[in-house]
């Protein structure tokens, strides 16, 4: 069957036939209907703002199931999935290890507020491949891992203000919900209502990529700087690669000025690898934090350190973190059943050698007719940009008017069974379940709909 596609799209993709005619419209009548109910019960019908596709065209998707590279909503139009919640279901949808081993720990219950094997079971898993960390304390989600560091960074070397780049995003935790203000380096002003300006200012925030200005925070504010924290891989607004030597100076800088650095791996963990972007780029940070592709899609997360730094963590230490929730049985048990996936020899290679495949074909159509059009990728990672620029390092970089060209696309995807986050600055993710055949439908897709873009 593949050999029969590959007859099919052989060739230069810059001279593919591509069908200029924009497709129908799917229906969404029922996911409409939803989204008009749920607007009764929740803020802006959503329990997250970018569900709400205020970014792209038409209503959001209500999604009723999901099996290995697709979904399909609740008006029965399937899809191929590039969103994968938001990246932690590297197995795709539905993956037969993660679900029986799911449902054989839930026969026992599903909450105990007390400790379980299981905890130790997934750690131990963690900790004997990952040489970066040396303890662990799980949490529900990636936020609250992100807060947890923070505090603990705080506690340990008892300063107060945290350093943090425009650009990266970090979960809604007041002190990093903040963008930068005017000036080379500023304290952040916040971003969101109901954060108090007192919070803010203990947040400093300068661009990506700027040694200049991360030197001057240093001068300004010398001895008081307790963390810096930053996305290895920034991948919250846009697919911003930092180049190896800038994050070999944030690491220089903070060990000469004892400021701890920690990575936020919420997106990039045990993506790019099993040892994440500390791994990739073999950087030791001070504290790694990790969201939910550590429990197969479950509300979870983790934060990591060096045995001394964890031992500040109540009960041992004076910085307090708690949760019911945490160690959750049935969120210990998917991700075992996942880790242990990843763990297979050659996995991130063939995961990773696939979507360089993907990413480079898509590159060559749209270089071949000369598209400002970028695909940048890492791991298994993916972003679409409107330019012609051959890096995008920093928030400021994006250009904010190419985001109506991503509305055009995502709109003809949809029509085309693609499904992509609803916004020009979210990521896409590949899956181990994306297949050869599904991954040459989608680029057919993405030649159509980019043709169409190009065409108006």
């Amino acid at each position: 069957m593949f050999d029969s596609i590959k007859k099919i799209f052989a060739g230069n993709e810059g001279e593919m036939p591509v069908n200029l005619s924009s497709k129908p419209d799917i229906s969404r009548e029922k996911s409409a209907d939803l989204y008009a109910k749920a607007k009764s019960f929740f803020p802006g019908g959503v329990n997250s703002p970018v569900r709400a596709f205020k970014s792209v065209y038409g209503t959001p998707l209500f999604i009723q199931k999901g099996d290995g590279c697709h979904i399909w909503d609740a008006d029965d139009n399937q899809f191929i999935d590039f969103c994968c919640s938001w990246g932690p279901l590297i197995l795709g949808h539905n993956n037969t290890k993660v679900r029986e081993k799911v449902t054989e720990v839930m026969q026992n219950g599903m909450s105990f507020g007390a400790p379980t094997a299981l905890e130790n079971e997934l750690a131990e898993l963690i900790l004997k491949n990952n040489k970066y960390i040396e303890k662990l304390r799980f949490v529900s989600s990636g936020t609250e891992a992100v807060m947890s560091a923070i505090r603990l960074a705080r506690g340990y070397t008892k300063r107060d203000k945290i350093l943090k780049f425009e650009g990266c995003y970090h979960g809604h935790v007041d002190a990093l919900l903040v963008k930068a203000g005017s000036g080379l380096v500023t304290f952040g002003e916040t971003s969101s209502a109901g954060v108090p300006k007192a919070f803010a200012d203990e947040t400093i925030v300068i661009s990506l990529n700027d040694k200049n200005a991360l030197t001057k925070a240093f001068e300004e504010f010398k001895d008081q700087i307790a963390a810096i924290i930053i996305e290895p891989i920034p991948a919250n607004n846009g697919l911003l690669l930092q180049e190896k030597e800038y994050l070999e100076f944030l690491r220089e800088i903070c060990t000469k000025n004892g400021t701890l650095l920690i990575f936020d791996e919420v997106i990039s963990g045990f993506r790019v690898g099993f040892e994440g972007a500390a791994g990739y780029y073999q950087i030791k940070p001070d504290i790694i934090t990790y969201g939910k592709i550590i429990g197969g899609g479950m509300p979870v997360g983790c934060y990591g350190s060096s045995k001394e730094i964890m031992a500040n963590v109540s009960p041992e230490g004076p910085v307090y973190q708690a949760g019911t929730l945490s160690g959750n049985p049935v969120a210990m048990a998917a991700g075992i059943a996942q880790l242990s996936e990843l763990l297979r020899m050659g996995f991130y290679r063939d995961l990773n050698g696939k979507t360089e495949e993907f990413t480079a074909s898509i590159q060559r159509f749209a270089s071949a007719r000369n598209y400002k059009f970028k695909v940048f990728s890492i791991g298994s990672i993916f972003w679409f940009a409107f330019t012609d620029s051959e890096a995008i390092r920093s928030a400021e970089e994006i250009d904010a008017s190419s985001m109506e060209k991503f509305k055009v696309m995502h709109r003809e995807l949809l029509n085309r069974g693609i499904y992509l986050g609803p916004s020009g600055y979210e990521v896409g993710f590949i899956s181990s379940a994306h297949t050869k055949v599904e991954l040459e439908k989608a680029k057919r897709a993405i030649f159509e709909s980019l043709d169409l873009v190009f065409r108006k």
